[in-house]
């Protein structure tokens, strides 16, 4: 993959859900049409693409050099109306973070034909009704993959080392008035079964390997090119493994994959790391299992209902929190920024997209 210097080194990382500026005041539509109408007229030979929201303010105005863009916000039709009466003009879709394109939305967009996501994940994106259609769709492909494994990584040794624990103990005063915090468990040795061998879980193995883990995995395919040993069923994964980390796709399919038997079946000191999506673990099983002991510890990026995230889990010493960020770096919103150009130029082209999503 190519390396792009990034663009936003002086701008704070912030997950999809908050790289998004607010909508204008919807209390003054003649301000926004003037907007709207202006960011057009300048621009009439680039290439037009539809936002389903505001895009962080650095990125679009990169965005801008190449395309002109339609805005639903600035208009004081209803969307689905504004939708419609620019039917006609409308080819390509620009979705950023986990704005939903929905069955409704396409009905309004009859020539549409590419959806270009922000992101990895398209659970989103209504997928069937896309390949219904011959709409083509794109995601990040592997530009947040380096990130999210070297997180994942981060997450396991933090969890077992219990590193932010430790911080707190120590922030709080307590290490002259208790002692020594407990100790931590040590990374090489362990039995480290990956859901999900893709991109992401790829690297991951990679980088476990060379702490000397032993790598096992479920996946929709197998790889008989590695050494890795192969599970049709993730209980029998989690039977023989000490650490679960999740990074496969949310689909009907895997929705709650990591349910209360996997649990019990990880066993009493065994670790979950979600770095996924939030519904692939049935989340009140998990928290219910880290309160009871039935695991020994969880790091967890993603949630069921962001932001809002289980109270249980703030008091807990074996768990450890981010927001949605396992992916965020200055470096791959710049390679991610490069990418959503190249596959909408390519589209405009009639060229082959970049990172197509075949399934």
């Amino acid at each position: 993959m190519r390396h792009h210097q990034p663009f936003l080194s002086n701008v704070p990382l912030l997950p999809s859900s908050l790289i998004l500026r607010p909508s204008p005041n919807p209390r003054s539509p003649p301000r926004r049409i003037t907007l709207a109408r202006a960011s057009m007229d300048g621009n009439s030979e680039l290439p037009l693409v539809l936002l389903v929201r505001p895009l962080f303010p650095a990125f679009e105005n990169s965005l801008r050099q190449h395309f002109r863009f339609l805005q639903p916000w600035e208009s004081p039709l209803p969307t689905h109306e504004f939708l419609s009466a620019n039917a006609s003009s409308i080819r390509a879709l620009l979705c950023s973070g986990p704005a939903p394109v929905d069955d409704a939305t396409l009905a309004c967009l009859p020539g549409l034909q590419c959806v270009v996501a922000t992101s990895a994940g398209v659970d989103h994106i209504d997928m069937d009704e896309c390949r219904r259609r011959g709409i083509q769709v794109t995601n990040a492909g592997d530009v947040f993959s380096d990130d999210a494994a070297d997180y994942a990584v981060g997450f396991l040794i933090d969890v077992l080392r219990r590193i932010s624990a430790s911080d707190r103990f120590v922030r709080s005063g307590l290490w002259p008035i208790r002692g020594d915090y407990p100790l931590g468990f040590k990374l090489g040795g362990k039995r480290v079964g990956i859901i999900g061998l893709g991109s992401i879980g790829s690297r991951v193995a990679k980088r476990l390997e060379a702490f000397g883990c032993t790598i096992l995995y479920h996946s929709r395919t197998t790889r008989p090119s590695l050494a890795y040993k192969y599970f049709s069923n993730v209980c029998d994964l989690a039977a023989e493994s000490d650490v679960l980390i999740v990074t496969c796709a949310l689909t009907r399919e895997t929705h709650h994959l990591i349910n209360k038997d996997v649990l019990l079946a990880l066993g009493k000191d065994g670790v979950v790391v979600n770095i996924g999506r939030g519904a692939l673990i049935d989340e009140k099983e998990l928290v219910k299992c880290l309160r009871e002991g039935v695991i020994g510890g969880a790091g967890l990026d993603v949630f069921e209902n962001e932001p809002n995230v289980p109270k249980e889990l703030f008091a807990m010493d074996n768990v450890v929190l981010s927001h949605h960020r396992a992916i965020f770096t200055p470096e791959s919103f710049s390679g991610l920024l490069q990418l959503v150009i190249d596959n909408l130029k390519a589209f405009f082209d009639g060229r082959p997209l970049l990172s197509p999503v075949s399934a």
